[in-house]
């Protein structure tokens, strides 16, 4: 009985040696430096979500703040907040498990759509900061206030749109997120890629590029025509050196000693 539990206990230790547990299964001991990593994607996490609300909190309670282009930084508060609440813990478990997902297909898909859903609509956002700026410089005597407040809602409208059409397309047979091997990725169906990746950063990266490039000259032509524009004053004639007027003699005094003085 003795030799039988040694053998058993010789068994496990060098199971655990090797980076198995009894049953079989590989298991991935921590490093310091892995559980440092942790620690700070963790710290990541929470920072990201309560900045995100305090810039959302302000927003809202602050009257001042209701209009643009505030809505449109509070459009792009809320896609953070989702960012951290509901994306980055589960990315975290995924790391915890060996890159390997074991949460089932259902909540697969629900941590990619949000994922992409998130990630597009907080790009689309910057982007729609981008077209408000421009216009607000280069029309601004057409971009009124009211033309303003809807054009902005109708940038955060379209910005959900494609953000929900571009996460919610695999979910409708637009390529597998989930496979058996528990693997939890974006579809790489390559129709679905090209779509997802020119839809989501580079048709937004092109647009705000451009964007920037004619504020940039709009401003540089606004300062150069600013200084053609100065008037510089003409500096007027020096005042001629004019001879010095004679006081008359009845108030001009000269001491010659003390207590005596002689009028001129």
């Amino acid at each position: 009985m003795t030799s039988t539990n040694a053998s058993a206990l010789t068994v496990n230790l060098s199971g655990a040696v090797d980076g198995h547990d009894s049953g079989g299964n590989i298991y991935r001991p921590f490093s310091v430096f892995s559980v440092l990593t942790l620690t700070l994607l963790a710290m990541l996490v929470l920072a990201t979500f309560v900045w995100n609300l305090l810039v959302l909190v302000t927003i809202l309670r602050v009257r001042t703040f209701h209009r643009v282009p505030h809505n449109l930084v509070a459009s792009m508060a809320i896609s953070d907040v989702m960012v951290a609440a509901l994306v980055m813990p589960l990315s975290l478990v995924h790391e915890l498990n060996g890159r390997l997902w074991k949460l089932g297909r259902v909540l697969c898909q629900v941590w990619i759509s949000f994922d992409v859903l998130c990630c597009t609509a907080s790009i689309w956002n910057v982007t729609a900061i981008a077209l408000d700026r421009y216009w607000s410089i280069t029309r601004h005597l057409e971009y009124t206030l009211k033309t303003r407040k809807k054009i902005s809602n109708v940038m955060i409208a379209l910005t959900w749109l494609l953000s929900s059409i571009i996460s919610l397309s695999p979910l409708f047979g637009w390529g597998e997120t989930y496979s058996e091997g528990m693997k939890c990725q974006v579809s790489q169906e390559p129709s679905y890629t090209i779509f997802s990746t020119f839809g989501a950063f580079y048709l937004p990266l092109c647009v705000v590029l451009f964007v920037y490039w004619k504020i940039y000259k709009a401003a540089k032509f606004r300062i150069g025509s600013r200084k053609t524009n100065t008037i510089t004053p003409m500096a007027e004639n020096p005042p001629q050196a004019s001879s010095p007027q004679r006081l008359p003699s009845s108030i001009i005094i000269k001491a010659c000693k003390p207590g005596q003085a002689y009028f001129f």
